[in-house]
Order: structure tokens, then C-alpha cells, then sequence
């Protein structure tokens, strides 16, 4: 599977922190669909330069990992950026606002497959451009960030619904992959983790970004399919034979009916 590609099917993707190289092998091991090792909020300003040499090494060694850079504009992006050519890694980009900054980092890394984080207000309503800027493979939601920004409680998940359903949108519009969604903080409250999950999901995410290990296996489930929506599925397909209208159970399975179920049978 090629970076973009992971990027693109992730359903887990779990945070690394750049100052601790201990943990990377521990994280690929976890089984995570993708590991984000980060140099931004994870690093305080005093260890960029160490975290970064450490993503470094670990880029050189060939695991397949994706790096969250720090914002541009920041006195650390450009070292970032530099560090990263040549290596084709996924890159996340914090505080991402506008196709023109999006691009930007497009241009500086030739055929790298990005990831921009929109957990700003501009951002989120700039998503649609950002979302169709070169190399995007699909959006995440900094949900944390934003709702700092807009005063509210980032556990609120009504506060934040319509710029969770913006973003889903702007990825639709774009034609990438679904958005990842943001963080939950309480990484040992499984209550919490679940509705969470149930909530992005309904939304239109398709993955979300993690924490701790002990997060990657519910968010998994929590994005699968259930074994009745692909028992639905593969009834919906097999009604549908080779196209047309059909009823089913009484009710009328037409073309955009199919591809739902076409879509939750690849997800299975």
C-alpha cells in the first residue's frame, strides 16, 4: 500500500510525539492504520530541533510513517518542510486556512501526500479550497484548537456539528477521502470514546485520530460496518443485479442506494 493510500483508508491514525523515539516502534506495533509522528503541540519550543532530528532518523530507516509538522508561518515550518523532501512521506499540516498555504506546501514537497488539519474558523470556512488543493488526500478535524479558538467546550459535540458537517461537505465537494476526526482527550474513558465515534460517524467521518494505543481497536469497530448494515448491503446489491430499480423489503433501492451499499460492503 503506498502513503497515499494508507492516508487515504486510515480509519486509526495515532498520535507519536517527535521527542520520544521509544514509542515509535511501539506504535507501529500497535497496529495503527497510520502513525503520526509530531512535531507540533506534542513538542514544546525549546525541543523542535531535538524532535525533529529524531523524525529524521526514523524517516531513514524506512518505517511508514506520516509527520505533523508545525504551522507555517511558525519559526520551525521551513527546517520542517526541509527535513522532509525527498523522503514522499504523509504530512499533516496544523492550522491548515487556505488552498494558497496548502499549495504551498504542495509545491515544496513534489508528490506528498497531505493531510491539512483544519481547526481554525477560517479554515473551517475556507474548507472547501483547502480540501481541493494539490496533493490533499483528506482533511482532519482539530476539534480541540477550534473550540479554543470559538470559546466553547471541545467535548460539546453540538457546538461543533456544523463544523464537523462543513468539513465532511468540503471533502465530499473535493472528492477526497472522508475527514478524520478529531482527538479524544480522555483516553481511558470508553463511554465517552463510543459516542464520540457514533457521533463523527453519523457525520460522514470515516476515521479518526488517536491519542494512546489503547484507543485503535474501538475506533476500528467504531467505523466498521455493523453485520446488519452489510447483511442490508449485500441484500441491496443482490436486488439491484446489473441495475435499474428495484424494491426491496418495500422499499425502492435506486442507483445512489447501490453505491451506499457498495461502499459499506468495501468498508467490511
Amino acid at each position: 500500500m503506498t502513503p497515499r493510500e494508507a492516508a487515504a483508508d486510515a480509519r486509526t491514525a495515532l498520535f507519536v510525539p517527535g521527542t520520544r523515539p521509544d514509542r515509535f516502534g511501539t506504535a507501529l506495533a500497535a497496529g495503527a492504520d497510520l502513525v503520526i509522528a509530531d512535531l507540533e503541540d506534542a513538542v514544546a519550543d525549546a525541543d523542535k530541533d531535538t524532535a525533529r532530528e529524531h523524525v529524521r532518523d526514523l524517516l531513514g530507516g524506512g518505517d511508514p510513517v506520516a509527520v505533523r509538522i508545525n504551522a507555517a508561518g511558525t519559526p520551525w515550518y521551513d527546517a520542517d518542510v526541509a527535513m522532509l523532501r525527498g523522503h514522499g512521506a504523509v504530512v499533516v499540516l496544523p492550522k491548515a486556512e487556505t488552498a494558497e498555504q496548502v499549495g504551498a506546501l504542495a509545491a515544496a514537497l513534489p508528490g506528498a501526500p497531505l493531510i491539512p488539519l483544519v481547526e481554525t474558523a477560517v479554515g473551517v470556512l475556507g474548507a472547501a479550497e483547502v480540501c481541493r488543493a494539490e496533493s490533499v488526500v483528506r482533511p482532519a478535524f482539530g476539534s480541540v484548537d477550534l473550540a479554543a479558538e470559538l470559546g466553547v467546550d471541545h467535548t460539546d459535540r453540538e457546538a461543533l456539528r456544523h463544523a464537523r458537517s462543513a468539513l465532511v461537505l468540503a471533502a465530499a465537494a473535493a472528492g477526497t477521502a472522508a475527514p478524520l476526526d478529531g482527538v479524544t482527550t480522555a483516553v481511558r474513558d470508553a463511554a465517552l470514546l463510543d459516542a464520540d465515534l457514533r457521533h463523527a460517524a453519523r457525520l460522514g467521518f470515516t476515521g479518526k485520530l488517536c491519542l494512546h494505543p489503547a484507543q485503535l481497536e474501538p475506533v476500528r469497530r467504531g467505523f466498521a460496518p455493523s453485520a446488519e448494515e452489510l447483511t442490508w448491503a449485500r441484500a441491496v446489491v443482490a436486488a439491484a443485479g446489473d441495475g435499474g430499480v428495484a424494491v426491496l423489503d418495500g422499499r425502492m433501492v435506486d442507483k445512489p442506494v447501490v453505491e451506499r451499499a457498495r461502499r459499506l460492503l468495501r468498508a467490511g
